[in-house]
């Protein structure tokens, strides 16, 4: 029984062997297949490449026409009588310097006087201080006022509409308290 047994390990092994060895010539091929492949493809670019360069070299610029030093000259002396005409054409008076100028300006010599100048000025002006305050009522005049000549003027647009109208007239009104 035993010679039985040996010659069943025998074979068991030499199948594991063939298995194995049928899986390294298996993973070769694919390694090789996977290397031509690569340079299959590196071939296929580099002929792309030199195709795009002969098309490239083609197309070059045509060298341009030596100039001789006569026409260097002249053409010299054209841009110079250009900007010379573009001088003459943008020289302009210059205005006097509106910041310079001191009309209806109070000189002060002192402190005092400085304080005294600034004040009275401000006085003068009456800036208003919440012009926001009177918005509401303001609109509501201006929109009575024009409302009805916006209809006349434009009878097919809706009421929505003449309002979007209104509002923008509105922000550039002299009777926007804001505005002032």
């Amino acid at each position: 029984g035993r010679s039985h047994s040996s010659c069943r390990r025998k074979r068991g092994q030499a199948v594991v062997s063939t298995q194995s060895t049928n899986k390294k010539a298996q993973r070769k091929k694919e390694e090789e297949d996977k290397r031509k492949g690569a340079l299959e493809r590196k071939r296929l670019a580099a002929e792309l490449l030199a195709e795009e360069e002969a098309s490239l070299e083609v197309k070059a610029k045509t060298p341009q026409k030596k100039m001789t030093q006569a026409e260097l000259s002249r053409m010299r002396e054209e841009e110079k009588e250009k900007a010379s005409s573009a001088k003459e054409e943008k020289e302009e008076p210059i205005p006097e310097n509106l910041n310079r100028v001191m009309t209806d300006v109070e000189v002060a010599e002192s402190v005092e006087q400085a304080i005294a100048a600034l004040s009275v000025a401000q006085a003068e002006e009456e800036v208003d201080a919440h012009p926001e305050k009177r918005m509401k009522a303001a609109w509501t005049a201006f929109e009575q006022g024009r409302i009805s000549q916006m209809r006349a003027e434009n009878p097919s647009l809706r009421l929505s509409q003449i309002r979007q109208m209104l509002r923008k007239e509105w922000q550039k009104s002299p009777l926007n308290p804001m505005n002032k």
